[in-house]
Parts: structure tokens; C-alpha cells; sequence
């Protein structure tokens, strides 16, 4: 009896495995879809918890709208707060405005300023999608989804995972703070001192999206 428990156990899990990862397909597959043809894209992350009022929500709103300007295509994870405002951005000079919206207990709803919606099982096949769709982060400041998807693309770009593209951290008060925090880390050694050369910091929407149009012209010439 025991073996037949072990048996049917070992089975359902393998079942269990084999349908996780065709929901992980999943999500790559519509992501890949939707998303081929979408151009250049800037990533905005920051804080969902703002409310429109906030310093920072009119300024990703501007920063996002003169990316969507240029031509540039804005993706946020979907939701409110920062992402909702870059989002409106993009949306209201009829930009593209991509929202990689997440699956979570208490559910999170798209924002009304998507026009590209993309439903997400998990965090990792979402970040992929950043990550794969976006020349440039711009991240404006925020909790620990937003340091996540910060350090995630710091780590990637270190370790030459992925290309050298820009991240813009906007908001020096916010920053520095946290630039302390890796600025200890290189004087350990557990960094080096080059890696804090892997983000630059700025208050200024004209000076953010001329950093990045300036690094990343030149994709535009490849096939």
C-alpha cells in the first residue's frame, strides 16, 4: 500500500510540474504575440501607493508622455500609482502604453490607461518580459517590487546577462539614500566601484529622457 501511495504521490506531482510549466509557456507565448512588433520601449517602475496628487505621479505622467513623443513605446507592470501615471502619459498623446499586469491574492487591476494589456501567472516570466521588450528603466522611487526590478536589471547588467542599456533613477532625494546603502556595499568590496556607474540620477524629465534617447539611438539602426 505504501509503494502505491509513494506511486500516485510522485505522479500528481509530476502532473502538477508538467502544468506549471504550461502556464509558464503561457505567458511567454502571449507575451511574445503581443508584444514582437512594439518598437523601442521604455520601462517606468516606481510605487503603486501614490495617488495622482504625488510629485512623483506627475512626473513619470511627463516623463512618459515625452518618451511617447519621441516614438518611444512605455511598459509599467499595469497597476496604479506611478504605473498608472506613466501609463496616462503614453495614452493621452495616443502612444503605446503596455501594461504587464500580475496575478496576486488581493487582486490588482490593469489601469484604464493601458491600450496593450498582458496578464501575468508569475513574477519571473513577467520580468523576462521587461526585460526583453525594454531599452532603458526609468525608475522613480518605490518599495520592494521597485527595488526588485532595480536590483534585478543591475544584477543582469553586471554580470553581462544583458546588454549595458540605461536606468535612469529619478528623484535624488529618494536615491541617494539608497545609493548609500550601494555605495557601502563597494567600499566592502562586495561590489565593485564601477557598478555604481551602472545608473545615473536626475530630478530633470528633459535631462532623463535625452540620456536615454542618446544611448539608445542606435538601435534603431539594427536588424
Amino acid at each position: 500500500m505504501k509503494d502505491i501511495q509513494k506511486e500516485f504521490l510522485e505522479n500528481r506531482n509530476k502532473n502538477k510540474d508538467l502544468w506549471r510549466l504550461f502556464k509558464v509557456l503561457s505567458d511567454f507565448t502571449d507575451a511574445f504575440e503581443e508584444l514582437d512588433d512594439i518598437g523601442l520601449a521604455v520601462a517606468v517602475f516606481g510605487s503603486a501607493r501614490v495617488k495622482e496628487d504625488d510629485f512623483y505621479y506627475k512626473k513619470a505622467y511627463e516623463i512618459a508622455r515625452r518618451f511617447a513623443q519621441e516614438g518611444y513605446a512605455i511598459i509599467t507592470g499595469g497597476g496604479p500609482g506611478i504605473m498608472e501615471a506613466a501609463n496616462k502619459g503614453a495614452h493621452d498623446i495616443g502612444g503605446v502604453s503596455v501594461g504587464l499586469n500580475i496575478e496576486l491574492p488581493h487582486e490588482q487591476m490593469l489601469n484604464p490607461y493601458v491600450n496593450i494589456p498582458l496578464d501575468f501567472r508569475y513574477f519571473f516570466t513577467r520580468k523576462v518580459t521587461f526585460m526583453k521588450y525594454a531599452v532603458s528603466f526609468v525608475v522613480m522611487p518605490g518599495g520592494y517590487g521597485t527595488m526588485d526590478e532595480l536590483f534585478e536589471s543591475l544584477v543582469l547588467i553586471q554580470t553581462d546577462k544583458i546588454g549595458r542599456f540605461p536606468v535612469v533613477l529619478f528623484g535624488s532625494e529618494f536615491w541617494n539614500k539608497v545609493v548609500d546603502l550601494v555605495s557601502f556595499l563597494a567600499d566592502r568590496g562586495y561590489i565593485s566601484k564601477t557598478d555604481l556607474s551602472l545608473f545615473k540620477i536626475t530630478d530633470s524629465v528633459e535631462e532623463a529622457v535625452s540620456y536615454v534617447i542618446d544611448k539608445t539611438r542606435y538601435i534603431d539602426t539594427l536588424g
